[in-house]
């Protein structure tokens, strides 16, 4: 059962759902919408935030090995992804976080 997170996104009119145009994401029990950076669930009459929360299967460790063709970060073609407390980019449904030189690979994002 989704509860009401109380944080909700101001002057949101574009109603998400199947065919909406943005990236469905598995989370917590039901689908989110990722818009503009933020990950977004249909809430009755409202658009609640969510965030991915750190956990065993997205961790926030560092991870070196992961290297990737670009720096990630706003305009570099992925979609931002709210991660604990921070931003991560979607890359081949794996959240990735720039992190001195190289990506931490922050584990897999269920698409729906």
């Amino acid at each position: 059962m989704t509860t009401c997170t109380d944080k909700k996104h101001a002057n949101h009119t574009h109603k998400h759902g199947p065919n909406c145009g943005h990236t469905a994401v598995r989370h917590d029990g039901h689908v989110d919408y990722l818009h503009d950076g933020h990950l977004h669930h249909m809430h009755g009459d409202h658009v609640d935030e969510h965030v991915i929360p750190v956990s065993a299967t997205n961790p926030v460790n560092c991870t070196p090995e992961t290297r990737c063709s670009h720096t990630h970060g706003p305009g570099c073609g992925h979609e931002a992804v709210p991660h604990g407390d921070h931003v991560d980019y979607l890359v081949n449904g794996r959240l990735h976080h720039p992190h001195n030189g190289h990506c931490d690979d922050h584990g897999p994002l269920s698409l729906a």
